[in-house]
């Protein structure tokens, strides 16, 4: 199963095809945590690993300049390889758990950790005992028995089950059955951390009812003791004990990630990657949209310096990129950096350029009363075409951007048209004429759309401004200067050779050139001039 497609666009040039297509295949990877597998020209698996990023990961493998890096091992791995895929997880939890899992099942030759026979621990009680008590399992038999996990933080288990047993007063004791004799040897009891079920302390159905509900606990279901422990937390730190507070702290975090769900690996049930369609359903629901967002179209602005400015328009369809539909601009009216307007430029270009070849094409748009937005949908409808216009637009950034957005649209009479902001730093979603962001959660389908669509805006964008800095230290001190053609650029370079010795000249010399009239000349020598304030500029 091949999860990623190879990307169209430039890259590095290498001496090995089966590199660039690697490399190639980087574009599609996400910036999300998951478990990747490489293959070797026999598609047998030859490594598993896992990532908190899996673009940037691969990258260390496939990227050109990196390979000298690595040590020998890895560089006889990335030789061998000649393909990989991957596969999306909620959580670097479970990450662990399913990179084991593989590594289990295939025994790469290039994995040494997870080869042997031991397993993450899980939790085991049985119910049908007389006193049911929580015991540590590595291997899940078929007995009858409950089992928990498999947890991936087997500190953090431990932690956490043994606040659980104080909790609910459960044994810690090893007998099947405890007496009155294991009784006078136990000293959970005297600590207040066992409700001694075996003397009849508690009734064996009151200690059974204890069993479920640390049970629930650990299947996250349970809100009242994690609410118990912060509320003693927050009297600890009251009274200045930040030493308790600190230790309760740090075992609320123990309990949440023990109690976390995670998903059970098999060779039979592989984790989904991607459901493109669910997750436009579900980014519907949660935007309160009246139709899915079959098209949207993301925007995002790249600035490294005020002479290269750019933005990048990314179109998904149906929850996946149509790549034919991307767009790169230069930002030209908007001086500085200044994202806010170099916003509004592009939204302003893109859908001005819409409107207006729809009215070109069809004069009836062009003489109508209604707006431009209602009119161009009543002729797609009828014509049962598909408008040009998206469902939705995204503006990379929060308020400020949403708002130049807003007003460009409606100059444009595109009042009704659905936009949001998301905002990078706490992934919030920012709409029209309302204050209070919306914050999805971080495992839902809808905000992992958003967050493809965004990182896809991004990476054009960047990858625009980076062919602009390339093309600029290409280009010569000549190509500023009015007046100066190519034709009149060729004949000064042919002539002189570089700009130094341009430089070294007079303006006598420099109008000899055919093309070059003294005044240009006087102009030439001026402006390739070396500034005090920054180095000359060479061709």
């Amino acid at each position: 199963m091949i999860l990623g497609r190879p990307m169209n666009g430039p890259v590095a040039n290498t001496a090995n095809p089966q590199a660039i297509t690697l490399q190639k295949k980087l574009g599609e990877v996400p910036h999300r945590p998951g478990v990747y597998v490489i293959r070797d020209r026999f598609a047998k698996i030859i490594y598993v690993g896992k990532a908190r990023d899996l673009r940037r990961r691969l990258a260390n493998y496939f990227t050109p300049s990196r390979r000298n890096r690595v040590d020998i091992k890895t560089r006889a791995l990335i030789d061998s390889a000649a393909d990989y895929e991957w596969h999306l997880v909620k959580s670097d939890a479970e990450a662990v758990l399913y990179e084991g899992r593989l590594i289990k099942e295939w025994r790469p030759k290039y994995n040494i950790s997870f080869r042997d026979d031991k397993r993450f621990l899980m939790v085991r009680v049985q119910m049908g005992d007389a006193i049911p008590r929580f015991e540590l399992a590595r291997f899940r038999k078929e007995d009858g028995a409950r089992y928990f996990g498999p947890f991936a933080n087997a500190g953090a288990l431990r932690t956490s089950l043994q606040a659980i047993r104080k909790q609910f007063g459960l044994r810690s004791c090893r007998p099947l059955e405890p007496t009155e004799r294991d009784f006078k040897h136990c000293l959970d009891h005297v600590i207040k951390n066992c409700s001694a079920p075996c003397v009849a302390k508690i009734t064996r159905e009151e200690y059974k009812i204890r069993v479920e509900q640390a049970c629930e606990v650990l299947v996250g279901k349970s809100k009242e003791m994690m609410a118990s422990l912060e509320a003693e937390m927050e009297k600890a730190a009251e009274k200045l004990d930040f030493e308790k507070a600190a230790n309760l702290r740090n075992l609320l975090k123990d309990l949440r990630e023990t109690s976390k769900p995670t998903r059970r690996f098999t060779r039979k049930s592989l984790p989904n990657s991607i459901d493109p369609k669910a997750d436009v359903l579900e980014l519907r629901q949660a935007l309160g949209l009246a139709r899915s967002p079959r098209t949207m179209e993301c925007f995002d602005i790249s600035n490294i310096s005020d002479n290269h400015i750019v933005a990048s328009m990314v179109r998904f369809r149906d929850g996946v990129p149509d790549r034919e539909s991307y767009r790169r601009y230069r930002i030209t009216t908007t001086k500085g950096q200044n994202d806010f307007a170099s916003m509004a430029e592009v939204i302003r270009r893109r859908y001005k350029r819409i409107l207006s070849e729809a009215a070109k094409n069809d004069r009836e748009l062009a003489d109508t009363q209604e707006l431009p937005a209602e009119a161009l949908e009543r002729r797609t409808r009828s014509s049962g075409g598909e408008s040009p216009l998206p469902d939705l637009i995204i503006v990379d950034g929060g308020k400020g951007q949403l708002g130049m957005a807003c007003r460009e649209l409606q100059a444009l009479g595109l009042h009704d048209q659905k936009v949001i902001g998301l905002a990078k730093e706490f992934e919030e979603i920012y709409r029209p004429g309302e204050s209070n962001p919306v914050r999805l959660d971080k495992d839902s389908g809808a905000l992992r759309l958003l967050q493809r669509i965004r990182d896809e805006a991004h990476r054009v964008a960047n990858g625009y401004n980076e062919l602009l800095l390339r093309r600029r230290i290409t280009e010569s001190a000549l190509d500023d200067i009015p007046g100066v053609s190519e034709a009149r650029k060729k004949a000064l370079l042919a002539k002189f050779g570089s700009i130094a010795r341009i430089r070294k000249t007079s303006v006598d010399d420099l109008a000899e050139t055919s093309g070059i009239s003294p005044a240009l000349a006087a102009l030439i020598l001026e402006q390739v001039k070396p500034s005090p304030n920054k180095p000359p500029k060479n061709t």
